[in-house]
């Protein structure tokens, strides 16, 4: 069934290879022209562009590239001012001047921002001067000249020193507690040594600066234009676009090692496990690479090469090798072969435990995204991962089971249709209105159900798109109780990656990227849209994120809430037996004390987030320091919270895991974790309510309906 949602934006990408006619124009306006047509074409409410829309792309652009006012100043903005109005037209005619000048002018500015400052870390910092720093970039005004620029950048690293100062002058008096013979640096050393880790910092800065290249800055310009349309609506240069890919698959072919540059090196900082580095077992975190060498091939020596560049060297198909030239951290240089393979993310992937509580068993199943292979979804993703662990639990007749959804901020549509089926006989689970305004109710048409007991979904406001749709169909059906923030994320849009090679034939300018286009909107089976309003938990925990501007509502230019006809369904249970099942919840949470502990500290991170403005004396630092302390004492009993529950795993895992020492560690670090979860233990309840009301969910309740 879901097939057929991608029909309009299949037949617009064969057709728009004849549409399209371009006479060799320069790779950048080609680009252009292509991602407005497509946007334009494609997009399911395509934006105006006229002045309005100039004016937004201008000011994103800016912010963009500078969104610190550290490098432009007013002169430059008066320059650019004369564009303000002006890119709209240079979009329709795929001339690029705009950005040309701007990024020429970024450049020089760059420049000399790095030739002035380190004249102004040869100078020591008087931390003991009544000096403030707002933060709120947004609305403070550049710079008027090059010597203000100065002020500006001074102050600027000041604030960066100040926090290392204290930290150092924290370290310090640890010493001093621990050894009272220990003599206490002077205050001008800490000063000395503050200035010669910021040296050190503010290189790595300039250096990540440095390390973009034309087309890097000429993404983030393409992103102002497609941001225009929807927040979610963006463009991928190839490289972004294959780590998209990883990111929603869960898994890459390469050598498993997680890589960063530093000082123009590059350097391992992490090793996957299960990975070739990992098997290999004679590379560790802080070795360096220093040349590359494919098979048969010249080496290549990566030093001071750019981070992607490097990365595409090493990576490759699985069962070809490439040599790596390290220098270990004991100083010694070796070569070292290794055989590439697909690397999967565990951490990416579904996964379950056993919860013990009064001699009842429960499972939790944890899903950090709805992951699937695009090329070929036979292959690993969440659905038949999230049934394998549905059986695993199961086996171990666990009385209800908790998915746990927070921070999962989406994926696969079809998994998601796939996966709600495990839990009704069949049905619609969600609908769908594409560009033109087509719609579309998926269904699940499968009547067999994997679980038919007591369902918990927990959430938070990082609950989005995929996860929304899965928390609505429950909540509709009645066939969970959803557990956590006031409401989810708010994305009810669907998104679909274009290839924009397949947009032009005869392409001779090499790879043009992607883009990720909003296509469709989503809508729960009872007719409303999660865009903006997200699903609203049938029990509201607070945690520290509510009184935060985060969700779709707070992004720019979301789509609107609206709503369509009903789809025909029938709920799993008696309003008023899952009413009263929620209102116990409620209950329990209005008596309990962690939940105004919660709620207090909610507030409190609200008012410090809106703070925009910083002391630069050391002594007024450290009586902010002391009132937020004494502020945040009270919360202390929030990281001392146990909630009792028993962890196991299920006898499957306990198989897989008993002869890897990685794996034991990643465990236990992981129930260490849920063992301070205060949700899970609200949600063990809200289960054993369920399991009490003795509902059936094979059997839809028709009296509710």
């Amino acid at each position: 069934m879901i097939k057929s949602v991608f029909t309009t934006l299949l037949l617009f990408t064969h057709v728009s290879v004849y549409c399209l006619n371009i006479q060799n124009p320069s790779k950048d306006k080609l680009l252009i022209e292509i991602v407005s047509y497509v946007l334009n074409k494609g997009h399911y409410s395509p934006s105006q562009i006229n002045d309005q829309f100039s004016e937004e792309v201008y000011k994103n652009f800016l912010n963009g590239v500078d969104s610190r006012h550290l490098f432009f100043i007013q002169s430059d903005i008066d320059f650019f001012d004369s564009f303000k109005f002006e890119i709209d037209d240079q979009i329709k005619m795929s001339k690029i001047e705009f950005f040309n000048l701007s990024h020429q002018r970024y450049l020089q500015r760059l420049d000399q921002v790095k030739s002035f400052y380190p004249s102004l870390l040869n100078q020591s910092f008087d931390f003991s001067i009544d000096e403030k720093i707002d933060l709120d970039f947004e609305n403070t005004s550049y710079s008027k000249s090059l010597s203000e620029l100065k002020k500006q950048w001074r102050k600027f690293l000041k604030f960066n020193a100040l926090g290392i100062y204290s930290n150092l002058k924290e370290d310090e008096n640890r010493k001093k507690e621990k050894n009272p013979e220990y003599n206490l640096k002077a205050d001008k050393e800490i000063e000395i040594e503050t200035r010669k880790v910021l040296k050190e910092d503010m290189k790595y800065f300039f250096e990540a600066r440095y390390d973009l290249n034309r087309n890097d800055y000429f993404s983030i310009y393409v992103n102002s234009i497609a941001l225009q349309f929807d927040p979610h609506t963006s463009y991928f240069a190839p490289s972004a676009k294959d780590r998209f890919d990883q990111n929603i698959s869960g898994k890459f072919e390469g050598i498993g090692a997680r890589l960063t540059k530093r000082n123009q090196e590059v350097e391992i900082v992490d090793i996957i496990s299960g990975g070739p580095v990992w098997r290999e077992n004679s590379l560790r975190p802080g070795d360096k690479i220093l040349k590359v060498t494919q098979i048969n091939e010249t080496p290549v020596d990566v030093v001071g090469m750019r981070l992607d560049d490097v990365i595409k060297l090493i990576k490759g198909p699985k069962g070809t090798k490439v040599i790596l030239t390290v220098k270990k951290v004991d100083g010694s240089i070796l070569d070292v072969t290794l055989t590439r393979d697909i690397i999967e993310l565990e951490e990416a992937f579904a996964k379950s435990t056993i919860i013990e509580k009064d001699n009842i068993r429960y499972g939790l199943i944890n899903l950090p995204r709805f992951y699937v292979d695009f090329q070929d979804y036979g292959k690993r993703n969440a659905a038949t991962d999230v049934k394998y662990e549905i059986q695993k639990l199961k086996k171990q007749d666990v009385q209800g089971i908790i998915i746990d959804l927070r921070n999962n901020g989406g994926g696969s549509l079809q998994t998601v249709v796939d996966m709600a089926g495990y839990f009704i006989e069949n049905g619609p689970i969600v609908q769908v209105k594409s560009t033109g305004g087509k719609k579309q109710i998926l269904f699940d048409t499968d009547n067999e159900i994997e679980w038919n007991g007591a369902l918990v979904l927990i959430v938070n406001e990082f609950s989005a798109s995929a996860s929304e749709i899965l928390a609505a169909a429950f909540q509709d059906y009645r066939r969970g109780i959803v557990l956590g923030s006031k409401q989810t994320y708010g994305k009810g849009t669907v998104q679909n990656m274009i290839d924009l090679n397949k947009i032009i034939s005869g392409n001779t300018y090499g790879d043009l990227g992607a883009m990720k286009l909003t296509t469709d909107k989503f809508y729960r089976i009872n007719g409303g849209s999660t865009q903006l309003e997200g699903v609203k938990s049938d029990v509201i925990f607070p945690n520290r994120y509510s009184y935060i501007e985060v969700g779709e509502k707070d992004q720019e230019n979301p789509l609107e809430w609206d709503k369509i006809t009903p789809a025909s369904y029938e709920t799993f249970i008696n309003e008023d037996r899952f009413l009263s099942i929620i209102e116990k919840s409620k209950k329990r949470l209005e008596i309990n004390p962690y939940v105004k502990l919660i709620d207090d500290q909610a507030k409190l991170i609200k008012q410090r987030q809106e703070n925009s403005e910083f002391t630069l004396n050391y002594k007024d630092l450290i009586k902010q320091k002391e009132i937020e302390d004494f502020e945040s004492e009270k919360f202390k009993k929030l990281n001392e919270f146990n909630n009792t529950l028993s962890f196991y795993p299920t006898n499957t895992d306990l198989e897989k895991i008993s002869s890897d020492s990685i794996l034991i560690k990643k465990r236990e670090r992981w129930e260490e974790t849920l063992s301070k979860d205060i949700y899970l233990d609200e949600a063990i309840n809200i289960l054993k309510d369920l399991s009490k009301a003795g509902v059936d969910f094979k059997q839809v309740a028709q009296a509710s309906k």
